[in-house]
């Protein structure tokens, strides 16, 4: 144990986790294995995994084909830059996202992280009008309580005082931000938040290069699930009044709402899309950025004649590989069935929340439970209370929240909510 306390305590002195402070009271976990569900830590606790590392591990830890698939790539290759070379991994996942994304997509760019396939998606909507002679048009319109990533064109379009962003407002561009819908999901009387929207669409229109925003859920600037409806009124505003409609699936993407991504709530298609977290199952980082054949020809053909972005890691050979078998994994399930499974036990496991007196609300879609708190939580606490109840939860503001693999079971699922709840109910 002297090991790891001296990795513990080099770890405190010198490594900037995120969203924290050097010399931290708030603790910090040395995990040593992952299986399935379970993180085991140095001290040998197991903990159930309510998060699925920030959303991306839907198939658990350690998966034998996910596994398997990228220790077979590794035996060719690593890594090759993506500028004039291509390689099977790469061709076969665009492919792949092109038979599941909606039909209109048909472009695929790919990116290392979702924060940079929305910076990718903002620069191919403000490509596209310069191409088009209309250069004015360099603004963006989003709705408050949305989060879209911490580089800098993703920070502008969060919502600035949820989107963690604010003191970074006097860099930042400044877009154009709408009320969030008041409408919730499943809901369908969305006049009034509309009408706002698309008044704000109207007055703004000529500048605008796109709207952008998270479809049906807004994740970590809220954690808030609005009507498909309203974003079904979105798509025809944005048609109606000659905008280009950018959704952000980095989080909704590859089933966790119940529909491999979450516009399909709404029968909806973007005119861009951003994926990424889950695309690989949480094994490496990977994005990609989708779009029409419409506006990658129109870039494409008209000055500079070239789409002004390429990462060094762009389609890394591994990322591209572990996200074929993550697809296919997810393909080869009855994932839907899985996914309202999930949601069920959920729905049952939270509902004592709703009685305890700290709890603002309590919401459920497909596989994300979110306890609303009344004030925000004291992180220091909570997390040893969490460690404690043998799962991991990592909570933030007033929102304690899991979003657990695909692969849990029904008793797994049960130790989460009970623990959660416990906790939960204790503060």
């Amino acid at each position: 144990m002297d090991e790891i306390e001296n990795l513990l305590e080099f770890d405190k002195q010198h490594v900037w986790h995120p969203y924290s402070a050097m010399a931290s009271d708030i603790p910090v976990y040395p995990v040593v294995s992952a299986s399935g569900v379970r993180l085991t830590l140095a001290d040998g606790r197991e903990l159930i995994d309510g998060m699925s590392s920030w959303w991306s591990a839907i198939h658990g830890y350690n998966h034998p084909v996910m596994n398997f698939a990228i220790n077979e790539q590794l035996k060719s290759m690593a890594h090759v830059m993506f500028g004039g070379l291509t390689h099977p991994p790469a061709v076969v996942l665009a492919n792949k996202l092109v038979e599941l994304t909606p039909d209109a997509l048909q472009t695929v760019f790919f990116s290392d992280s979702g924060s940079v396939s929305v910076e990718v998606a903002m620069k191919m909507a403000i490509q596209y009008w310069y191409a088009r002679g209309e250069i004015h048009r360099q603004k963006f319109l989003t709705l408050r309580s949305g989060y879209h990533g911490d580089t800098f064109g993703a920070m502008s379009v969060c919502d600035p005082v949820t989107g963690m962003h604010g003191l970074f407002n006097e860099v930042l561009a400044q877009q154009v931000f709408v009320n969030a819908p008041q409408c919730r999901f499943g809901e369908t009387d969305c006049v009034a938040d509309v009408n706002e929207f698309e008044k704000t669409l109207a007055q703004h229109k000529n500048e605008l290069a796109a709207v952008i925003m998270e479809p049906v859920v807004q994740g970590a600037g809220g954690m808030r699930f609005y009507s498909a409806d309203y974003l079904a009124k979105v798509r025809q505003c944005c048609d109606e009044h000659g905008v280009l409609l950018i959704l952000d699936e980095i989080a909704t993407g590859f089933g966790r709402t119940g529909k491999m991504f979450a516009c399909e709530h709404a029968n909806i298609a973007p005119d861009i899309m951003c994926v990424g977290k889950a695309l690989t199952g949480g094994y490496m980082s990977l994005a990609a950025t989708l779009t029409t054949t419409e506006i990658s020809e129109t870039i494409s053909q008209n000055a500079p004649g070239v789409f002004v972005h390429g990462p060094t890691f762009m389609a890394n050979p591994l990322a591209c590989a572990a996200a074929n078998a993550s697809i296919q994994l997810l393909l080869d399930s009855d994932w839907q069935k899985n996914i309202k499974r999930i949601e069920q036990e959920l729905e049952a496991g939270l509902a004592p929340c709703k009685d305890f007196k700290s709890v603002s609300e309590v919401r459920v879609l497909g596989a994300i439970g979110v306890v609303e708190m009344k004030q925000p939580v004291d992180m220091t606490t909570i997390m040893e209370m969490f460690v404690e109840q043998s799962v991991w939860i990592r909570p933030f503001g007033k929102l304690v929240y899991v979003m657990p693999p695909f692969i849990m079971n029904n008793e797994d699922l049960t130790l989460l909510t009970t623990a959660l709840c416990k906790v939960v109910e204790s503060i």
